[in-house]
């Protein structure tokens, strides 16, 4: 579908300022919303939103239905009556790195006090009844997350294919329904957890509904091996009888690295899902709209074709191009949801004329990246290419900051010749007309004033950040997505010259007229 014109900025909740460690949708949301507002800014754009594993990657969440407990907002719980006055005591020190493991432990125990302040009947009386009706809503998905959750803890945090209990691994009924009748209190504190994150998002996009903020959503492709999808339904997936990946997701050497990028997550069994005419898209799909007003579907080139890569290789290069379902998945999720599918395609990369009919017959827009624009033949990536039906970015939470994308220091371009850096700052520098002195301001302006119908902005680059603030380096492990605004950061960016940028470009957010009852008129 064609969106509005507008701007956005894609700010991930974990790097939020305040909180206990980490980011939270709280009243620090809440800021950041009436910052884009103030701003000009109708779309805020989000990572995934589930609950990570060790690796803190928003992209290989323990579940794609769940809410992340870290992002839950203990300030709020306290206005609940769920937490004692002095709940911030012991609680991390703030600083401009998420401390995930002290943000986690600290997070954990004022959950669990929470749990049995409500337990004990300290909330308002309503409460208990939004969470019977919150789990009957829900129960779909949410009693085989709080199993998995309650299981994988059990077993000291091991994925669940080497649990111990060979009938819990496998689900059969009469293990589960031991575990359940033993791990009772468990399962309701998840599903509690769960209630508390879901009541909080939607008060936060409520609030970003009344300032005209729209959400932005993320859908991998692919779910983590160890996640409570694939725990839950191992038929739809690629997986030998012991539960290990059979083949493994990726994508073959690229920008981002030489030897490629091994995710480790485990294939589809497209055969299988097509027999409900993907009943489990669909309601991940849904689940998603949810969340977000729309959703970036990452890595759509895996829905033309898949890089499946052997179990046991250590890089990506070695594997092979398989036929994803195509056509068909768009067509039982049009079924769904209409025709208007407010779906964004990333479509970076090698793109083949396959994958361009996909996104282009289901008028899906596509994304461009300014970062990529200014190298040897990547002229589509320059916004005189560009279609409206277009998503501008200047940069993603994969790329680097566009000050450290310019100045070009430091060990992310150690392997890239001298001489294709200077050609991509001596162009970046022509096109622009500009003196690179301020980049990252330079190309703000150049994607708010292309004729794509989205422009996204970093909020890195509002404040001309350095590379030791890159969210994610791809094909990395430890030390990603740590990256957080410091107190004070908004309000040392310039609102107003947003706001300009939005207003002159005519990205400026439409105030919904009110009709007046009987009123058969179109507005102004």
């Amino acid at each position: 579908m064609a969106f509005p014109r507008l701007a956005g900025m894609i700010l991930h909740p974990t790097s939020l300022p305040g909180g206990q460690g980490v980011g939270d949708i709280g009243s620090p949301a809440r800021k950041f919303v009436d910052f884009l507002a103030d701003s000009g800014i109708g779309i805020w754009q989000i990572l995934p939103l589930g609950p990570t594993g060790d690796s803190r990657s928003p992209y290989q969440a323990l579940s794609g239905r769940a809410g992340n407990p870290l992002l839950i907002s203990l300030d709020d719980l306290r206005e609940m009556d769920l937490l004692d006055p002095d709940y911030r005591k012991g609680a991390p020190a703030n600083a401009w790195q998420a401390d995930y493991p002290a943000a986690a432990a600290f997070k954990e125990r004022s959950l669990r006090r929470a749990f049995a302040n409500f337990a004990d009947g300290r909330a308002d009386s309503g409460l208990n009844r939004e969470l019977e009706e919150f789990h009957r809503r829900e129960r779909g998905w949410l009693d085989d997350f709080a199993l998995f959750m309650t299981a994988r803890a059990f077993y000291q945090g091991k994925p669940w294919w080497a649990w111990d209990d060979a009938g819990l691994k496998r689900r059969e009924s009469g293990a589960i329904a031991n575990f359940a009748r033993s791990q009772g209190r468990e399962l309701r504190f998840q599903r509690f957890v769960q209630f508390l994150f879901f009541r909080q998002w939607g008060r936060l996009r409520s609030y970003a509904e009344g300032r005209r903020v729209k959400f932005f959503g993320d859908v991998p492709i692919y779910c983590a091996h160890d996640s409570a999808e694939v725990w839950a339904e191992p038929a739809l997936f690629q997986l030998d009888p012991d539960g290990l990946a059979k083949s493994m997701a990726g994508v073959p050497p690229d920008y981002f690295s030489d030897d490629g990028q091994l995710w480790g997550n485990p294939l589809y069994n497209w055969d299988l899902m097509r027999e409900d005419r993907f009943g489990w898209w669909r309601r991940r799909i849904g689940a998603g709209l949810g969340l977000a007003d729309m959703l970036r579907i990452d890595h759509f080139r895996g829905f033309e074709a898949y890089w499946s890569v052997p179990r046991g290789e250590a890089t990506a290069v070695n594997g092979e191009w398989l036929r994803g379902p195509g056509q068909e998945l768009f067509d039982a999720l049009g079924e769904e949801f209409g025709p208007d599918l407010p779906i964004v395609a990333e479509d970076l990369g090698v793109i083949t004329p396959g994958v361009e009919r996909l996104r282009a017959g289901n008028r899906f827009p596509g994304m461009k990246v300014l970062h990529f624009a200014f190298g040897e033949g990547a002229e589509s990536y320059l916004p005189h290419a560009y279609e409206a039906n277009t998503v501008c970015y200047v940069a993603t939470h994969d790329n680097d900051t566009t000050r450290g994308w310019y100045e070009a220091s430091g060990p992310d371009y150690r392997h890239l010749p001298r001489g294709i850096i200077e050609g991509e700052r001596d162009r970046a520098r022509r096109y622009l007309g500009r003196d690179g002195s301020g980049m990252a301001w330079d190309l703000m302006r150049l994607a708010l004033s292309s004729v794509a119908d989205t422009a996204m902005l970093m909020m890195q680059d509002v404040l001309n950040l350095p590379n030791s603030c890159r969210l994610n380096r791809p094909g990395r492990g430890a030390g990603q997505w740590r990256w957080r605004l410091a107190e004070g950061d908004l309000d040392r960016a310039s609102r107003s010259g947003l706001r300009e940028m939005a207003e002159l470009y005519g990205r400026l957010p439409i105030k919904p007229v009110r009709k007046a009852a009987g009123d058969a008129g179109t507005g102004e």
